[in-house]
């Protein structure tokens, strides 16, 4: 026996029908919306200035050579005492030097067994830093430091550890205003960006920060130093 379908059963399927139909609707256009929302572009803006460097680290290495341990010391000091002398005279300030203990080398323990005699047994390195914010001062220093090879210092500037360093240490003073430049610069292309397109931009998605490098502005100037930051910044674009 079959069931007649009541005019309520009816509207009641109508209305969840339409329901069904209106729920459709209105999650596909929150969909496409969400879609358009989600419409964006990544940016990249750079930040690079120069900067002096406010630190010198300057090794003067001298070598030294002798038969007599007592000998090669006794020059050792003499040498030491007129490097000394010749930094305060031209304006380095005595906290400022610093005197490492000497590298002694005996060469005749290193003949393994050659019958070919050095001429002194012994040679020494010695090594006297300056380390100054007087970044100038040292400067012309070094150039006048030559004058003190007449006296009979023989200068070693070869080696690695030797080589006069420029530091800069106000990272932390200039970070905040390169990374506003860096993000300002960005959204000047992102908005560039959006005009072309025919969009508008909207606020940031995501951003990152990149690493700060710190490098020689060239091989001659190493005491001018160039800082740079690069920031990626993802904004939103709309209709």
């Amino acid at each position: 026996m079959q069931r007649s379908v009541t005019p309520l059963a009816i509207i009641l399927g109508l209305s969840i029908l339409s329901g069904l139909t209106a729920l459709g609707y209105l999650l596909g256009d929150a969909a496409i919306r969400y879609k358009q929302f989600e419409r964006s572009v990544t940016v990249k803006g750079l930040s690079e200035r120069e900067y002096k460097a406010d630190i010198a680290l300057w090794p003067i290495q001298f070598s030294a050579a002798a038969n007599q341990l007592d000998t090669l010391y006794t020059s050792l000091e003499s040498h030491t005492d007129k490097i000394r002398s010749f930094l305060l005279l031209n304006g380095i300030h005595p906290d400022e030097i610093s005197i490492a203990s000497p590298a002694i080398t005996d060469k005749s323990a290193q003949t393994y067994g050659s019958n070919s005699r050095p001429e002194f047994r012994y040679s020494a390195l010695q090594t006297v830093t300056v380390y100054s914010t007087n970044i100038e001062v040292v400067r012309n220093v070094m150039k006048k430091l030559s004058s003190l090879g007449r006296e009979g210092i023989v200068f070693t500037g070869g080696d690695y550890q030797a080589q006069t360093e420029y530091l800069f240490t106000r990272l932390n003073e200039v970070k905040p205003e390169m990374v506003e430049e860096a993000t300002r610069q960005a959204r000047e292309v992102a908005e560039k960006f959006a005009t072309d397109s025919d969009s508008k931009l909207g606020k940031i998605k995501r951003a990152s920060q990149g690493q700060f490098s710190i490098s020689n502005r060239d091989r001659n100037t190493p005491h001018i130093k160039r800082v740079r930051v690069v920031s990626t910044v993802e904004y939103y674009l709309s209709d």
